[in-house]
């Protein structure tokens, strides 16, 4: 039995609190010794599949122009060491999310292929060392939903509750500011890929300015420029990181009102045109936005497969190729074994969402969501998702903004901020601040 959990004990409730504590200075003084500097454990796994890690990938490889949104991909050359579908899945199934198991029983043709796994996570020095600070003195309030205490740095790299794991996740580093231009794809049941988005997408982290502490998580813009009856559509949404007293901020410029309006739907389980409806607003990357509907338990740790490290998809895939009927082309996704943190989310008493329960499984070296489980009303699986880890090694930082969902009850699935086709994701200096003021919007619109 490979599965590994670390029992959180007490901390493993779900956490109802109105304040949560830091860790202690001899649980921080692991960090940088027995766990890398933001939290994950540094030693490999017993069988030497995981490796130990040793500072992740921090160069770029031969070939990367500078500046350039189109990365090369450093283990274009390396061979699958495994590859499960349905008639072998038992063998790992202790190692496979649910949904990843569901998608091998619903489709014979579904597979993952495994490739050596390359602990390539990595920050910036001065996220490091704010998070050796942040680990003593981050604190969630407002029963969880609020962060205070820590600023560009991971709050909780030793985290003792669910919440405090996805603060980890939601204050996640890709980039200090990152712009790409993407398309956002549907494929239906009968097997027809559909563009659903198309354009320029601009993420913008606040939190991760070491020099201006400030009260925003993150700001977004989305400028649409495909399909044609999106054309001319911009939205834009500012999160805050006091989210229970703050809130989200949302904007929409519609080009046929020619005027810019709030736009308070595009939160929680509003459906998200981009992924033709499949996915949920707060899906965006597997989580995106205020934790108020459901109640955060940190199961434990665990050794699971998943994508990373996909450079082939993310830049040098093609739609035909990579968009198949019923589920990505196998062939042009890698999948790795690492460590992961799981949370369950189950729904708050007297809340709404079309979702009773989602797991979450958070990347130990980066803090991102990778894997996801969502069950439906009934208790039924009803979607699974994945964030495809693709470093940007130049930084470095580990990007994972292209992500997708199957749903399993209706056969389709789609992907979001696909860049392969594109001029790929860039990592820039943050726009100037009225470029995120809610009069610009129509500026952004082409018509």
């Amino acid at each position: 039995m490979n599965i590994k959990y670390l029992l959180i004990g007490a901390a493993a409730a779900v956490y109802v609190g109105a304040v949560a504590a830091a860790v202690t200075a001899d649980e921080a003084a692991k960090l940088g010794s027995t766990l890398t500097p933001v939290g994950a454990e540094k030693g490999g796994s017993a069988d030497g599949t995981i490796p130990a890690y040793t500072g992740g990938l921090t160069s770029a490889p031969q070939g990367y122009q500078k500046g350039s949104g189109i990365r090369p991909d450093p283990f274009a050359n390396e061979k699958p060491v495994a590859s499960i579908d349905a008639k072998n899945l038992d063998r790992f199934a202790d190692k496979l999310t649910e949904g990843t198991k569901a998608l091998m029983k619903k489709y014979p043709s579904y597979r993952i292929d495994v490739y050596p796994t390359h602990r390539t996570a990595a920050f910036p020095k001065y996220i490091t060392d704010n998070t050796q600070k942040c680990a003593t003195t981050a604190k969630t309030t407002n029963g969880g939903l609020s962060l205070e205490g820590c600023h560009a740095g991971i709050p909780f790299p030793i985290p003792k509750d669910g919440f405090e794991a996805m603060w980890n996740h939601l204050t996640r580093f890709g980039g200090r500011s990152l712009v790409y231009d993407y398309k956002g794809l549907y494929v239906d049941s009968s097997g027809r890929p559909t563009l659903t988005s198309g354009g320029t997408y601009s993420a913008d982290y606040p939190y991760w300015d070491d020099g201006k502490p400030s009260e925003l998580l993150l700001r977004v813009k989305s400028e649409y420029k495909e399909p044609v009856r999106r054309s001319g559509e911009v939205i834009m949404i500012h999160d805050a990181i006091n989210a229970a007293e703050k809130g989200r901020r949302a904007w929409a410029y519609l080009p046929g009102q020619r005027r810019t309006k709030l736009a308070p739907s595009l939160a929680f389980d509003t459906p998200n045109p981009s992924m033709g409806g499949s996915a949920t607003y707060d899906d965006t990357w597997l989580f995106f936005g205020s934790m108020e509907r459901f109640n955060f338990k940190l199961v434990g740790k665990k050794e699971i497969y998943v994508p990373y490290n996909t450079y082939k998809m993310a830049y040098h895939s093609k739609v035909d190729e990579l968009f198949k009927p019923m589920h990505l082309n196998p062939d042009e996704v890698r999948w790795e074994l690492h460590r992961v943190w799981v949370v369950e989310a189950t729904l708050a008493e007297g809340k709404r969402h079309i979702y009773s329960k989602r797991v979450l499984y958070l990347d130990e070296d980066s803090w991102v969501a990778l894997a996801s489980d969502q069950y439906d009303l009934r208790g039924q699986l009803y979607r699974a998702g994945f964030a495809y880890m693709t470093p940007s090694y130049e930084i470095p930082a580990p990007t994972a903004d292209m992500h997708g969902f199957y749903d399993l009850i209706s056969g389709i699935y789609a992907v979001n901020f696909y860049t392969a086709e594109t001029s790929g994701m860039r990592q820039v200096q943050p726009l100037p601040d009225r470029e995120w003021a809610p009069e610009a919007l129509a500026g952004g619109g082409i018509r």
